[in-house]
């Protein structure tokens, strides 16, 4: 018999591999996965994918996390096409599988963590796909356990009807992201952004401001928005101009506290080389404390992309034509529509997420230079 069919061949060298083995013994002394008949052949090749995954640690790195990963997730799907239909009948065997594919999973990012590519786009392939099949995980648990426990869509929709929903609703979605971001987010994100900043100049320059207006900013910061939402769809009217009012007002301070704080950031020997240069204040600004503060300006542009999504969501609830991500999401809940919620609400995780990353990205072109971004 050769080395790849015998016993040693098998044995893990990981505990997490040794996890998923007793994982996997365990549910075949409990056998069968679910209460109603599943296809043999569905569960003879999961088991198969278990021990091909098993075996990875045997293998030199690059075939085995090769074998990890397709051996992990070819069980994970084999073992959700099998619930499937068979929604709240899983017995302890099909949870056994399910964690022991998410143990070698777990094994798989763990040998892709510790690999040195030694070019660029092999770098940037792991930085993608390490979080990748963390998401991918969450959205496989979530979907195991909604139909293996049998959880009412209306409670917990699983992650494959939500995607379905999405497909089916792109032009609703369409509507409401264009409503949403593209005039409230976008506009009012620029504008308290963009006022935060020139007022943070102005404090900067005046004392008496830095004095008077930064305790207020504190103070309104604090305020709760739906406290000022439903006041400022009485002032701006039903349309996005009031959304983007409580995106501006949510975004204003913000910038304004770290910009202050950034702007404070320069050293006392580099202000005092920019004296005996005679540099002016507005010399001093552009050539020194702006560069200086630029990453506390990118971290409030990061934080506002990220409330001003939930700014005009939230204040869509108090009054909005009808279109808009929040009042979608506020009618399909009366209408216990709840896949329809979850669309809208992976809509705009997904919108979050491709904003952040914009600015992150921007951050890391302007700020080359600054040692956070130089080491990684």
């Amino acid at each position: 018999m050769t080395d790849l069919l015998s016993l040693s061949s098998i044995t893990p060298r990981s505990w997490q591999g040794y996890a998923a083995l007793a994982l996997f013994a365990g549910a075949i002394l409990l056998w069968p996965l679910v209460e109603a008949t599943l296809g043999y052949g569905i569960a003879a090749a999961a088991l198969i994918f278990l021990l091909l995954a098993i075996a990875a640690d045997n293998f030199p790195p690059a075939i085995g996390v090769v074998l990890l990963f397709l051996g992990a997730h070819g069980a994970a799907w084999l073992l959700l096409a099998g619930i499937t239909g068979n929604e709240g009948t899983a017995r302890a065997s099909f949870y056994l599988l399910l964690a022991a594919a998410w143990l070698l999973a777990w094994r798989c990012v763990t040998v892709l963590s510790a690999l040195r590519p030694s070019s660029r786009w092999a770098a940037t392939a792991l930085r993608l796909i390490i979080p990748a099949i963390f998401g991918a995980w969450i959205l496989i648990i979530w979907e195991a356990v909604t139909r293996g426990a049998g959880i009412p869509f209306i409670l917990l929709p699983p992650p494959s009807a939500i995607g379905v929903r999405i497909a089916n609703s792109l032009p609703v979605l369409a509507a409401d992201v264009r409503q949403t971001i593209f005039k409230a987010v976008i506009f009012g994100y620029i504008v308290g952004s963009g006022a935060g900043f020139i007022a943070a100049i102005a404090t900067d320059r005046v004392p008496f401001l830095r004095r008077g207006l930064l305790p207020i900013g504190n103070m309104v910061s604090a305020l709760p928005i739906i406290g000022v939402a439903p006041i400022m769809v009485m002032w701006f009217g039903f349309d996005w101009q009031s959304k983007a009012a409580v995106v501006i007002i949510m975004t204003f301070f913000p910038m304004l506290v770290n910009t202050v704080a950034g702007l404070a950031a320069s050293g006392h020997m580099e202000r005092d080389l920019m004296r005996t240069y005679a540099s002016s204040y507005w010399q001093t600004l552009f050539k020194l404390r702006l560069p200086a503060a630029a990453p506390f300006i990118f971290n409030a542009l990061k934080i506002n992309s990220t409330l001003a999504l939930i700014g005009a969501i939230v204040a869509e609830f108090f009054g909005t034509p009808v279109v808009g991500m929040g009042f979608r999401i506020s009618t399909e809940v009366g209408r216990m529509n709840i896949d329809m919620v979850w669309a809208e609400i992976a809509v705009a995780a997904l919108a979050g997420s491709v904003f952040y990353g914009v600015v992150a990205l921007f951050e890391r072109a302007v700020t080359f230079w600054h040692p956070s971004v130089r080491g990684g």
